[in-house]
């Protein structure tokens, strides 16, 4: 269905340079024509909204984990007010994609810009400002000095052209598009699984091995943990800073955002699995490097390590230079004559260090752990030759898991890197949907104000760089 897409018949010139040619019959208004703003306040009783670039607007949990750590205050009658529809827009982050069509009435912070928006298929514009070419345009007309700290301008964003097709025909690419994503989507979850499974596979190797060793002879002697039982006799439980030179915490805040900078911020998003990832890392310059590793840089051997958001996340420091560490986030080195580098990483990902985790973090994948508590973590210590030995065992039983694994993940990125294309394609007119929306099959809508209203059916913890995503609004009838 999706290859059989093609151009509309006739174009013409939008009279934008980057929006080029768009369909002859599309109509195409300035942002300015299309809103009004609103500031409407003290309505306090009404639901909390957000804004994230992963979401768009959403209910936001008082109690749960989706409060980004922001500060709720007690009076909130200084709010605005987001009525159903309203255009809400994060003006800090607007150039991530941090904005959206509220789906029900509630309030957001003083901060956002809120603005009425007539456009009669209220899913249409949310898809429409969230695509590639639209979030890239927001960023265009914001600025500042550091791009972590862009303001968007107004007088710029009301000059943006507005796509408008005909209701009929904006009906057609929100339908068309559900159809398309949930698809791609069920692809991408079920990859997801696989990777899932694959990791649980890798997980036992490793239990195993950190927690018995290599020799299924070796004399055995109770380990001290009521549900972990016994343990090879010549090993002992240690703590972490028994074993390493240094555990260095990074400073309560994360360094500015400079353009262009030649120094690396390492943040929590790039560690999950025992893999570095460099995505969402980003570039800083001298005086924030020396000002963040005044106690230390991370160096090849060391060990990173999140303490929050999520706890518990661990891989080895990369090789690459003019590495410092954004807000927790810490590092361990290891005494190279007592301890493996790889082996304290599997350790981490081992069951007794996970166990601690989970009990003094009460449990909660976004808890935190104390400079303290990070360095009490046990460790199961055995001699260093037999650590390598137990590196090189898991290095090797794991390679086969690892290459599917990789080769999924490649499998997902295009995934993602197609449906954003094709987003954008069929937002702004480069691909015909009508006739490809009328033939699809009837399926039954879900719709509710209390969900963040993702529709692409991944998590946020999943697909943490999507900026495209497809939400449903109450179906209206033309």
């Amino acid at each position: 269905m999706i290859a059989d897409l093609k151009p509309y018949p006739e174009y013409r010139d939008s009279g934008s340079r980057w929006l080029g040619a768009v369909p002859a019959h599309w109509g195409v208004r300035s942002l300015r024509t299309l809103i009004a703003a609103r500031s409407e306040r003290k309505q306090p009783h009404l639901p909390l909204l957000s804004v994230a670039r992963e979401k768009g607007v959403f209910v936001r949990s008082l109690t749960g984990d989706d409060n980004n750590h922001n500060f709720i205050p007690d009076d909130l009658s200084n709010y605005k007010v987001a009525r159903a529809g309203n255009l809400v827009i994060n003006k800090m982050k607007a150039w991530q994609g941090s904005m959206g069509i509220a789906p029900c009435d509630g309030i957001v912070s003083p901060a956002y810009f809120v603005f009425d928006f007539q456009i009669t298929i209220r899913a249409f514009g949310q898809i429409l400002f969230r695509s590639k070419p639209y979030v890239s345009h927001f960023g265009q007309v914001s600025d500042g000095v550091r791009i972590g700290q862009w303001d968007l301008s107004i007088a710029g964003m009301k000059q943006i052209p507005v796509l408008v097709p005909n209701d009929c025909e904006q009906n057609a690419i929100v339908r068309f598009l559900d159809y398309a994503t949930r698809r791609i989507d069920r692809t991408i979850r079920a990859n997801r699984k696989v990777i899932a499974l694959l990791n649980e596979q890798k997980q036992a190797i490793i239990h195993n091995a950190v927690t018995r060793g290599l020799d299924p002879n070796a004399p055995l002697k109770p380990s001290g943990i009521s549900w972990l039982g016994d343990i090879p006799e010549h090993w002992e439980l240690r703590r972490a800073k028994q074993l390493c030179s240094s555990i260095i915490d990074c400073k309560n805040r994360t360094p500015n955002m400079v353009v262009g900078g030649d120094y690396i911020v390492v943040r929590t998003t790039n560690i999950r699995n025992g893999r570095f990832n460099l995505p969402g890392s980003y570039p800083t310059d001298r005086r924030n490097y020396e000002v963040w590793t005044q106690r230390g840089a991370p160096r090849v051997g060391d060990v990173f390590f999140t303490r929050e958001a999520p706890v518990g996340e661990a891989c080895l420091v990369p090789d690459m230079k003019n590495l410092c560490m954004g807000q927790r986030m810490m590092y361990f080195r290891p005494n190279p004559k007592v301890l493996d580098s790889q082996f304290l990483l599997h350790s981490i990902y081992g069951p007794v260090v996970r166990t601690y985790i989970e009990h003094v973090s009460n449990g909660s994948t976004v808890g935190h752990l104390r400079l303290g508590q990070v360095s009490a973590l046990p460790l199961l210590w055995c001699p260093l030759d037999e650590q390598k030995k137990i590196v090189l065992y898991i290095y090797k039983a794991s390679a086969p898991l690892n290459k599917i694994i990789i080769r999924t993940e490649r499998e997902i990125a295009l995934l993602r890197e197609y449906r954003t294309r094709l987003i954008a394609d069929v937002v702004t007119g480069k691909l015909d949907v009508r006739e490809a929306a009328r033939n699809l099959p009837d399926e039954a809508e879900e719709e509710t104000c209390n969900t963040p209203l993702l529709q692409d059916g991944l998590d946020d913890s999943l697909d943490e760089e999507d900026d495209n995503t497809i939400v449903k609004f109450p179906k209206r009838e033309i």
